[in-house]
C-alpha cells in the first residue's frame, strides 16, 4: 500500500450526528442581542433550541445526500442561532473540506475545539485538513496530542508517521514506530513506512528486514519502490532507475514512484525525462516535495521565475526548515529584485547554518543592493574566513594562519 493509500479512510471528514446528551447552551446573539436564551424565558429556549436542531437535522441530511453547497448554508443558518456548537461547527468544516476550502475548514475545527478542546475526533479532523493541504508540519502537533489522548489509535500513528516522511523528519518516524512492532504486527503499511525511514537515515540492515517482509507479501509497486529506495541511498541510480520502472509499471498512480524517478533520471543526466516524471509525480500529488523541489529549481535555471517561484514557495510549505528548498528561494527572490524578502530568508538562514559560504555571498550581494556596505564588508569577511577554514583543512594545516592572509585582502 501506498502511504497515501494508508491514510485513504481518514482523508475525508465523516459529518456526525451532534453529541448525544450535551446540554444546549444556547445563543447568545451578538454583542448580547438577538433571541438568545434568556433567564426567565423558557419558551424563547425552546424555541431557540427547536430551531437550532431543525436547520441541524437539514443540514447534516443535505451533507450525506452529497449537497455540500446546500449543507454549507444550512449549518451556516444554524450557528448564527447557537453560535458554539462543537458539532455543527465540526461538520461544517467536513463540509469545507469536501470543497477543497482547507482555510475554511481549518477555521471551524478550531473553533470547534474551543467549545469541545476534548474532542479527539475534531482535533483529528483538524489534522487532516491541514494534512490535504500540504501543511503536515502543522499536522503534526494535532497528531501527537490525538495519541497523547488514544495512543491505541494506529491510523493516527501511520498518519503522524507520514508526515514525518513528508516534512523528511526520519529519525522522529523511526522513534514513532519503532517501539509499536507489536501493535502493528504485519502491517505492510508499518513496514513500508519505518523501511523507508530507517533506509533515509542510513541503516540500510534494518530496513532491509522491512524491504523483505514487504517482499515477502508478494511482488508489488510498493517493494520495488522500497529497493528502490534502498539503491538510491547507495547511490546506485542505474539499479534504482529499473526498480522504479517496474513499479511505475505495476501502479502507474503509486504516490512518490514518478518523483524518485526522476530523482535517479537527474542523478544520470537525463534532464528532460526526469522533468516529465516530476510533472508525473505532481499530477498525482500536487504536495510532493521532492517533485516541487526539482522543478522550482529546473524552471529558476530557465528563468521562467514565476513557475519556480509556484513550486519553491509549495516546496517551503511542505517542509519549512529544508535548507536546500529555502536556499534556492532566497536566490530566486534575489534574483528577481525581490531583495528584501531575500534578505529576510537569508539571514535567518544563516542564523541556523552559519558555516554555509554559499548564504554568505548572496547575503554580501543583496546587502550591496540595498546599499548597505558594512554589513556587505562584514558578510565578505566571513567568506574569506570560511574559504580559508576549508583550504586549511584540505591542507592540513592551521585555520587560523591562513585566514590571517586572507583577511587582509
Amino acid at each position: 500500500m501506498s502511504r497515501f493509500a494508508i491514510v485513504f479512510l481518514l482523508l475525508f471528514s465523516i459529518p456526525t450526528p451532534g453529541f448525544a446528551g450535551r446540554p444546549d447552551r444556547g445563543h447568545r446573539g451578538p454583542e448580547g442581542e438577538g433571541p438568545g436564551l434568556q433567564p426567565g424565558n423558557p419558551d424563547a429556549q425552546a424555541q431557540v433550541a427547536q430551531d437550532f436542531e431543525r436547520l441541524f437535522a437539514r443540514a447534516l441530511e443535505l451533507q450525506q445526500g452529497g449537497d455540500t453547497l446546500g449543507a454549507v448554508d444550512t449549518y451556516k443558518a444554524a450557528l448564527a442561532i447557537v453560535p458554539d456548537r462543537a458539532d455543527a461547527l465540526s461538520n461544517l468544516g467536513a463540509a469545507y473540506v469536501k470543497l477543497g476550502q482547507y482555510d475554511d475548514a481549518v477555521a471551524q475545527y478550531e473553533a470547534a475545539l474551543k467549545s469541545d478542546p476534548m474532542s479527539t475526533p475534531v482535533r483529528l479532523n483538524l489534522a487532516l485538513a491541514y494534512y490535504k493541504s500540504a501543511r503536515p508540519h502543522l499536522a503534526i502537533p494535532q497528531l501527537q496530542r490525538v495519541l497523547a489522548s488514544e495512543p491505541e489509535a494506529k491510523n493516527a500513528y501511520l498518519l503522524l508517521a507520514d508526515c514525518y516522511l513528508q516534512t523528511g523528519q526520519d529519525q522522529e518516524l523511526v522513534g514513532l514506530l519503532k517501539p509499536r512492532e507489536q501493535l502493528f504486527a504485519d502491517d505492510i503499511a508499518y513496514a513500508f513506512l519505518l523501511g523507508t525511514a530507517l533506509l533515509h537515515t542510513g541503516d540500510g540492515t534494518e530496513g532491509q528486514k522491512y524491504v523483505d517482509r514487504i517482499f515477502g507479501a508478494g511482488e508489488s509497486a510498493e517493494s520495488h519502490l522500497l529497493m528502490a529506495t534502498a539503491y538510491l541511498g547507495r547511490q546506485d541510480y542505474p539499479a534504482a532507475r529499473t526498480e522504479l520502472q517496474r513499479a511505475i509499471q505495476m501502479n502507474p498512480r503509486l504516490p512518490t514512484a514518478h518523483s524518485l524517478y526522476g530523482r535517479s533520471l537527474l542523478a544520470l543526466g537525463e534532464q528532460a525525462p526526469a522533468e516529465r516524471a516530476f510533472n508525473d509525480e505532481l499530477a498525482l500529488n500536487v504536495n510532493d516535495f521532492e517533485a516541487n523541489l526539482q522543478l522550482g529549481n529546473m524552471r529558476k535555471g530557465a528563468q521562467k521565475f514565476q513557475e519556480a517561484s509556484t513550486y519553491l514557495e509549495r516546496a517551503t510549505t511542505i517542509r519549512p526548515t529544508d535548507m536546500t528548498a529555502r536556499k534556492l528561494l532566497a536566490s530566486l527572490k534575489l534574483q528577481t529584485g525581490q531583495v528584501d524578502e531575500a534578505v529576510r530568508l537569508l539571514e535567518a538562514l544563516a542564523a541556523e547554518a552559519p558555516d554555509v559560504v554559499e548564504v554568505h555571498v548572496q547575503l554580501a550581494t543583496a546587502y550591496n543592493r540595498l546599499k548597505r556596505k558594512d554589513d556587505a564588508q562584514r558578510e565578505r569577511q566571513i567568506v574569506n574566513r570560511l574559504n580559508a577554514e576549508t583550504q586549511a583543512k584540505q591542507r592540513g594545516t592551521n585555520p587560523a594562519s591562513a585566514e590571517v592572509g586572507g583577511a587582509g585582502r
